[in-house]
């Protein structure tokens, strides 16, 4: 992880429920531990002028959708932004997708998922249970959006409607 992102990660608080969708109530104190991580890192990006996304889950928290931003050269750029949380979550990363960018960037799976193999996904691995929503929105979308957009905008593929 580069300084900028552990320096976040650290902040927000780690999850400790072991649990999935199907885990019943054991899902339900997942989900508590989610919303107050993001709340965390939310205020965390707020308090340091740096608002980037919003996102709303579906009643069971197991779909979620919102907007992502990434500013650049003054310019505001906004994209959709969902993911399902896998059966085998937390042990299995969620996919994050940006459905608009889908086939622009070689940085992206199908549906538009953006690929977080190489630098996310194994440190996810190494923190099961410990992370989640919000450390997935900082160390998996964020770091994507500041790697891809500009090199996106530059090439044409990313225009300012």
């Amino acid at each position: 992880m580069e300084g900028s992102s552990t320096a976040i990660v650290n902040k927000i608080p780690v999850l400790k429920t072991n649990a999935g969708p199907r885990d019943g109530e054991q899902w339900i104190e997942r989900l508590k531990e989610e919303y107050t991580a993001l709340i965390q890192y939310i205020q965390i990006n707020k308090d340091d002028d740096n608002d980037w996304f919003n996102i709303q889950s579906n009643e069971d928290g197991t779909k979620w959708s919102g907007k992502c931003w990434y500013i650049h050269e003054l310019v505001r750029y906004e994209f959709d932004v969902e993911f399902e949380i896998p059966a085998t979550y937390p042990s299995a990363p969620i996919e994050i997708a940006l459905p608009e960018l889908d086939g622009k960037t070689s940085k992206m799976y199908r549906g538009g998922k953006i690929c977080t193999d190489i630098h996310f996904a194994p440190e996810w691995a190494k923190k099961v249970p410990k992370f989640g929503i919000a450390h997935a929105m900082a160390m998996g979308l964020g770091p994507w959006l500041a790697a891809e957009i500009p090199d996106l905008i530059k090439n044409g593929k990313v225009t300012k409607n």
